[in-house]
C-alpha cells in the first residue's frame, strides 16, 4: 500500500469537501506542498479565494508545505491589503483616478511584510486569519478563530486574537530532534512504512523508528 495520490484532487472517495489543495491553484504565487488538503463543504476546490488582496504585482508569495490541514473558512490575507501608514491620511486615493494617481505610492513606501509562509504539518483551525508576511513553523497548530499576527515557532499551540503562544506540543529537545528528521520529506513510501509511529501519540517512537530505519 503507497499511501494516497498526491496528484487527486479529492482523495476520498464521496467526500469532495476536502481536496488536496495543489492541484487546484493556478496562480503561480500560491505554492502548495504535497497531500496538503483543505476542507470545505461549499467549494474546496475554489481556496483561492481565501488568499486575500493577492495583487501580482506585489510579488508576494504564499507558500505552505506538505501534510498541512487547512479548516473551513481558513482566510490569508497579503500585502496588498497594506496601505501607506508614513502619510496623514492612510486613504488609497490613487486607485481611483481621475487626477488621484498622481499620488500613487512606490512600494517602498507601503509595509510590505514580504512572503507568508506556513510550514509543514501545519493544522490550522476554523476560520482563521494569517496575516501578511507571518511565518507559521512544522508542526505547530493554530486554534479556530485565531487571528495570527507574528511568527508562530514550530510545534507551538497558539489561539486567541491576536493569537498567542498556549504551550509547546513536546519539549525542546523533542522539538529539535523532529525538525531534524524532517518526517514529511520522506519517500512516500518510508512514510508509509512508519505511520504508526508517526501518529502513536509518542514522539520518541518516531525518533526511534528513523534511527532504526
Amino acid at each position: 500500500m503507497l499511501g494516497p495520490d498526491p496528484d487527486t484532487k479529492h482523495p476520498m472517495t464521496g467526500f469532495p469537501q476536502v481536496c488536496f489543495i495543489k492541484n487546484t491553484v493556478s496562480n503561480p504565487n500560491i505554492l502548495i506542498g504535497d497531500f496538503t488538503y483543505y476542507d470545505d463543504p461549499v467549494d474546496s476546490e475554489d481556496f483561492e479565494r481565501n488568499v486575500l488582496y493577492h495583487y501580482p504585482f506585489y510579488g508576494d508569495k504564499l507558500i505552505i508545505g506538505k501534510f498541512c490541514a487547512l479548516a473551513t473558512g481558513v482566510r490569508f490575507i497579503m500585502n496588498g491589503a497594506n496601505h501607506k501608514l508614513t502619510s496623514p491620511s492612510t486613504y488609497p486615493f490613487s486607485l481611483f483616478g481621475n487626477g488621484w494617481e498622481r499620488v500613487t505610492p512606490s512600494l517602498e513606501d507601503l509595509p510590505i511584510k514580504g512572503d507568508t509562509v506556513v510550514g509543514n504539518d501545519v493544522w490550522i483551525g476554523y476560520e482563521s486569519l494569517v496575516m501578511p508576511g507571518v511565518h507559521i513553523g512544522d508542526g505547530a497548530i493554530v486554534a479556530a478563530r485565531s487571528v495570527v499576527v507574528s511568527d508562530v515557532a514550530p510545534y507551538t499551540i497558539v489561539g486567541g486574537n491576536p493569537a498567542r503562544p498556549i504551550r509547546q506540543r513536546f519539549s525542546q529537545d523533542v522539538i529539535d530532534r523532529l525538525l531534524e528528521i524532517a518526517w514529511w520529506d520522506w519517500d512516500v513510501h518510508e512514510i508509509t512504512h512508519n505511520l504508526e509511529a508517526i501518529v502513536s501519540g509518542d514522539a520518541d517512537a518516531l525518533l526511534a523508528s528513523q534511527r532504526n530505519g
